[in-house]
């Protein structure tokens, strides 16, 4: 057991970088982490199965990486374990974001508050970006060419992270697409619930955590629901499930363009739900917003500065907060909702298949 420094539950005892005397960095902001496999008492160690990467950080190598319309996957791969190796963790340095796990847990550190045994399978509920993480394999089941990436090697969870035992009744891969994006349904639900009979406008809708959303802000008593898509398939496979009651085509990077199509489908929004996975949307969000409204941004991709001095140029008295994809409760609510909405599912599996 490694004794030269005492353990912090933020997993501040794993952090590598130099600093200056009495400064401290915690894991996500790092630039690399301890991943020695021995554990401080407080810590769990688990057999990494497979990796899914966040949508803003795979979209982004996929875009660095395609020549002439096509993508080389063995480059990805290639990016993704140099990321792995040199920093300790998987956290995509342009765009900030990581992703999630789903393994076995193989060691419990004595003093570990996660209530987790030997021999469970479980979902990481926080992101890979300060997760101690360690591939074996070399990728070598993983062509690239997708999120969800089988892989053989061992991640390291503190005392204040957060994991969740896989449901037996779904297959691992559907868990683990849902837990990737739990807490936008929980946070959509939790704002919607403030309103009395709001309209809510879900950007990327058909989307993990727009589809998601919108079960959740339907749920939570929405009035209506506009769902907000960028090209006809993805209105067709959003009207096929069911969960908008309006579903408008809008590129949510044109704020004129967003707004106009939102008002025509019955808004503006009491809630805006941002879910989308490109840059440039914080404006057609805030204007699609109505006064007193709120505008939840669940996109690592958004820039948060643009957004609050969009908002202030525009004179727009909104209410924006911050997707950080944790809330009580929040796989557990998520799973019920691909259980209980086969529009939901459906979408899932789509993606997946």
């Amino acid at each position: 057991m490694p004794t030269h420094l005492a353990s912090d539950p933020t997993g501040l005892h794993r952090v590598l970088d130099e600093l200056p005397s009495g400064a401290a960095r915690l894991p996500q902001a790092a630039e690399r982490l301890d991943t020695r496999r021995e554990l401080w008492p407080d810590e769990v160690r688990v057999r990494v199965e497979r990796l899914n990467l966040d949508a803003a950080s795979y979209r982004q190598l996929e875009r660095k990486h395609t020549v002439d319309g096509t993508v080389a996957g063995a480059a990805i791969r290639d990016e993704v374990l140099e990321i792995v190796g040199r920093r300790g963790k998987m956290h995509n340095p342009v765009t900030g974001s990581g992703g999630m796990l789903v393994g076995t847990v193989e060691e419990v550190g004595p003093e570990s508050p996660l209530g987790l045994a030997v021999g469970d399978r479980v979902a990481t509920l926080v992101s890979l970006t300060l997760t101690p993480l360690v591939i074996e394999d070399g990728l070598a089941r993983w062509d690239g060419l997708g999120e969800q990436v089988p892989c053989d090697g061992y991640a390291v969870l503190f005392g204040r992270s957060i994991a969740a035992v896989l449901p037996d009744d779904l297959a691992p891969e559907l868990s683990l697409s849902v837990m990737d994006v739990c807490g936008a349904p929980a946070l959509t639900a939790r704002v919607v619930g403030t309103y009395a009979d709001p309209v809510v406008a879900v950007v990327g809708g058909a989307g993990k955590s727009g589809s998601l959303s919108l079960a959740a802000a339907r749920q939570a008593g929405a009035r209506r629901t506009i769902g907000v898509v960028p090209h006809q398939a993805e209105a067709e496979l959003l009207r096929g499930a069911g969960l908008a009651d309006e579903v408008v085509i809008a590129d949510a990077r044109d704020p004129i363009a967003l707004r106009d199509a939102v008002t025509k489908a019955g808004g503006p929004a009491d809630v805006t739900v941002v879910c989308v996975d490109v840059p440039g949307c914080e404006g057609g969000a805030i204007l699609t917003t109505a006064d007193k409204g709120t505008v939840v941004f669940f996109s690592m991709a958004t820039s948060f500065s643009a957004a609050a001095l969009g908002a202030e140029g525009l004179a727009a008295d909104v209410t924006m907060l911050v997707g950080n994809g944790y809330a009580p409760g929040h796989a557990a609510y998520a799973l019920e909702l691909l259980r209980g909405t086969p529009g939901v599912r459906d979408l899932f599996e789509r993606r997946l298949g």
